[in-house]
C-alpha cells in the first residue's frame, strides 16, 4: 500500500512541476515561513494536536508527514483563504500539494533545528 501512495504522491508531484503549481505553493511559502508565522503555526498544531509532526519539521530529525485534513485542521479558514486568494487556484488542488511542500519548507526556514529569532 504505502508503494502505490508512494506512486501517487510522485505522479503527482511530477503534475503540480509540470503545472507550475509546486512553484507557486514555493514561492507562496518562502513568503509565508516567517519567524512569526512559524511560530503561530506551532501554536496551532499544538491546538490541534499536532505539534509532534509540526516540531519534526522544525527539528533536526525526520519530517513526519502531514495529510491534508490533517493539515485543514491546522489551518483556519482565513490562511486557507489567502493562498486561495493569492494562487488563484481552489483549496482542494492547493492542500494536498500544500501537505506534501510543507514539511521540507519549514524544515528549509529552521536549518539550525529551531525558529529563528525575530528580524527587527
Amino acid at each position: 500500500m504505502s508503494g502505490i501512495f508512494n506512486d501517487v504522491m510522485g505522479k503527482l508531484s511530477e503534475l503540480a512541476g509540470a503545472t507550475g503549481l509546486s512553484q507557486q505553493v514555493h514561492s507562496y511559502l518562502s513568503q509565508l515561513l516567517t519567524p512569526d508565522t512559524l511560530n503561530t503555526m506551532l501554536a496551532q498544531a499544538e491546538q490541534a494536536g499536532l505539534g509532534d509532526k509540526v516540531r519534526s519539521w522544525v527539528g533536526d530529525g525526520h519530517n513526519l508527514p502531514i495529510s491534508t485534513d490533517e493539515l485543514r485542521t491546522l489551518l483556519n479558514n482565513q490562511q486557507v483563504q489567502a493562498m486561495v486568494d493569492k494562487t488563484g487556484l481552489p483549496a482542494a488542488t492547493i492542500l494536498p500539494v500544500l501537505a506534501h511542500l510543507l514539511p521540507e519548507a519549514v524544515n528549509a526556514q529552521t536549518p539550525q533545528g529551531s525558529v529563528p529569532p525575530k528580524t527587527a
